[in-house]
């Protein structure tokens, strides 16, 4: 073979393989591309102020967020108020599109389509859901007139709410966490909580693969030597009962060897009216708790 054939062979080779090369490079750009512009359809929700996926999304979240939301998205006790504008897991429809879809981990919200509740939804359901979110959204945050530092000392003094109740990983452990309860639940169900609790008992431990999760209800045991034991359930089977006592302590019995097992649905903790609980002892207590879940 002469030289000059070698060279050209060698050329048209090089040009063979870098038209490849550049082919491969717009192929890769062409992915990024689209992955770029595929995430930018989702910062924003294609179907803000429609009607029509407001309404076809308010059918969606009765069928598969309502349950631990509650109807018109106002907190369910298992799922926080998602009528406020502030959300615990980001605001903005993206956020909103991620949590929906993909859950939250550690929590009680499942991926889409992932529990017995409803059905898997498609991207344009899941923009439907938020387009009703949005229309039931109270765009101005609640005004509260309380006196925040005056519920500080109410909830860990005078008020005893700190001797079952914890803030901040401080506090006691017979009733729910309340960190973030002002978040979580609106303050017509927080009012109703303090002044009714046994009409809704709060929701006590979940589990993610638990469908119904354990509520606080009052137990009350008497074991085989006669030992008295009164308190809130934790955990319960057929054939088993965990329990915390009034003294915060944890009890593990099997129902077999009990001489007698009672539970009710009445709350132990108390039902503050107006004269146990003025109201302007009640508004300065939500607005410490406001305080706290707003940190």
């Amino acid at each position: 073979m002469r030289a000059e054939d070698a060279i050209n062979r060698c050329l048209a080779t090089v040009s063979c393989m870098g038209r490849l090369v550049v082919a491969a490079i717009l192929c890769a750009g062409l992915l990024s591309l689209m992955a770029w512009t595929n995430s930018l359809a989702q910062e924003s929700n294609p179907l803000a102020g429609d009607a029509k996926a407001a309404k076809a999304g308010e059918s969606q979240f009765r069928a598969n967020c309502a349950f631990c939301h509650g109807l018109g998205a106002r907190g369910g006790g298992r799922g926080p108020d998602l009528t406020r504008a502030r959300k615990r897991h980001g605001s903005k429809d993206a956020d909103l599109f991620r949590t929906i879809s993909d859950g939250v981990p550690g929590t009680a919200m499942p991926a889409n389509g992932t529990t017995g509740q409803g059905v898997g939804m498609t991207a344009e359901e899941i923009w439907q859901v938020i387009t009703y979110i949005r229309s039931v959204e109270k765009k101005v945050a609640p005004s509260l007139v309380g006196d925040r530092a005056r519920g500080d000392k109410l909830f860990h003094g005078s008020g005893g709410c700190f001797t079952c109740h914890m803030v901040n990983g401080e506090g006691g452990r017979l009733g729910p966490e309340l960190t973030n309860i002002a978040t979580a639940r609106s303050t017509e169900a927080l009012i109703e909580s303090l002044r009714n609790p046994s009409r809704h008992l709060a929701i006590g431990l979940i589990e993610n693969t638990r469908e119904f999760p354990q509520e606080y209800e009052t137990v009350s045991v008497v074991t085989a030597d006669g030992k008295q034991f009164t308190g809130v359930a934790l955990n319960e089977d057929n054939f088993s009962l965990q329990m915390m006592d009034t003294q915060q302590q944890i009890h593990l019995f099997e129902k077999d060897t009990l001489k007698s097992f009672q539970k009710t649905r009445e709350s132990l903790m108390p039902a503050y009216d107006e004269k146990t609980l003025p109201d302007r002892d009640l508004q300065d207590l939500l607005a410490y708790l406001f305080q706290v879940s707003a940190k």
